[in-house]
């Protein structure tokens, strides 16, 4: 299987932009999320999809501090990786692993972890990621750990806290 990630930009983000919605009605089932009146996953009164891809085009306009991944299987969309350089990282990180989504026809066949250390590779220093540390997520908590694991032959720490922000989270980092 072959699994490839590319950055993609202003021609290209409508591919992303189509994922966005799949990869917030999967969030919806873990962080217990109902859509707003107008069925878009938003809390506010965003009435559509293209109102919210606007509010997510900043992924577009900082290419050197901001890269959306399209990840691929066989040239086939199969979910997206944003990572964020400073000043949009926590914790003094060089890199943050912002969203990461993969379709669920593409799960449990090694693509994720294939995708994620290509992310990784592309961009050496140190890293952050953060999850839901609930139940109710515990294949992303399963497969995070494992993936990290096996990225850094166990050299990375995890934690659980309270973020400034956006509540609990568990939250690994390491350096490759």
């Amino acid at each position: 299987m072959n699994v490839t990630i590319h950055l993609t930009d202003p021609d290209t983000k409508f591919i992303i932009n189509n994922l966005y919605p799949l990869y917030l009605h999967d969030l919806s089932e873990i962080w217990e999320w109902k859509p707003n009146k107008y069925g878009v996953f938003e809390d506010d009164e965003t009435m559509t999809l293209i109102e919210q891809n606007k509010v997510f085009d900043i992924w577009w306009s900082k290419p050197s501090i901001l890269f959306p991944y399209l990840i691929k299987v066989e040239e086939i969309p199969a979910g997206f990786a944003l990572v964020a350089t400073p000043p949009h990282t926590p914790h003094g990180s060089e890199f943050f692993l912002n969203e990461f989504f993969i379709l669920r026809s593409f799960r449990g066949r090694g693509v994720a972890e294939a995708a994620a250390v290509q992310v990784f590779d592309n961009h050496q220093g140190t890293w952050e990621l953060q999850t839901n540390p609930e139940e109710t997520n515990k294949r992303a908590q399963t497969f995070w750990r494992r993936t990290i694991h096996h990225y850094t032959i166990g050299n990375y720490e995890e934690e659980t806290t309270e973020t400034k922000n956006d509540g609990k989270k568990m939250i690994f980092r390491f350096s490759k």
